[in-house]
C-alpha cells in the first residue's frame, strides 16, 4: 500500500524563479547545485511536459550510480510537480514506488512555501536509509541549494 509523508518549508526566493529552475530549468541547474552528487541530467524520451523521462545521472562515488525519473504531474497554474522514481536510485535501495510532488505557494514577492509529498512503497523491511525521513532531508536539502543559487544570482 502507498504511504504518504508531507513536509514543507519556506524559501526566500520568488515564486517564479523558484517555479523555473523546479520545472523547466533543472536539467541544467540541478548539477549546479548539486556538482558533488549529480554528473548531469538528460531528457530520454518527451518534452519536459507529463511522460517526460529523465535519468540523472551520479558521480562515481555515488551508489547508486543513476535515477531514472517520469514526470507524472505538471500544473503551471497551481505550481504543482510530481517526478517519480521508475528506476535505480531509491528502487535499488529496496523501494517499489518512490514519486515526489512539489506545490509551490507564494506567501510575499520573495518568500515561497514549497509543499512536499512523498509518496513510497516497500515490499520488504528497507534499511533506515532510505525512509520517507530520511530522504525528505536530501528533497530539502536540494530545495536550500536551489534557494542560495538563485539568492546568488545564478539563475
Amino acid at each position: 500500500m502507498v504511504k504518504e509523508f508531507n513536509t514543507q518549508t519556506e524559501l526566500s526566493v520568488r515564486m517564479e524563479a523558484l517555479w523555473a529552475v523546479l520545472s523547466k530549468d533543472f536539467i541544467t541547474v540541478v548539477p549546479k547545485v548539486l556538482p558533488h552528487i549529480v554528473k548531469d541530467v538528460q531528457v530520454i524520451e518527451g518534452d519536459g511536459g507529463v511522460g517526460t523521462i529523465l535519468i540523472f545521472n551520479f558521480l562515481t562515488d555515488v551508489s547508486p550510480s543513476y535515477q531514472r525519473e517520469e514526470i507524472t504531474e505538471l500544473d503551471e497554474s497551481s505550481h504543482e510537480i510530481g517526478l517519480q522514481v521508475i528506476e535505480g536510485g531509491y528502487l535499488s535501495l529496496g523501494l517499489s514506488y518512490y514519486k515526489t510532488t512539489f506545490k509551490l505557494s507564494a506567501m510575499e514577492e520573495y518568500k515561497t512555501l514549497v509543499n512536499i509529498k512523498i509518496s513510497y512503497d516497500h515490499e520488504s523491511d528497507i534499511e533506515e536509509k532510505v525512509t520517507p525521513t530520511k530522504t525528505s532531508h536530501s528533497t530539502l536539502f536540494y530545495l536550500r541549494r536551489l534557494e542560495r543559487y538563485l539568492m546568488d544570482g545564478s539563475a
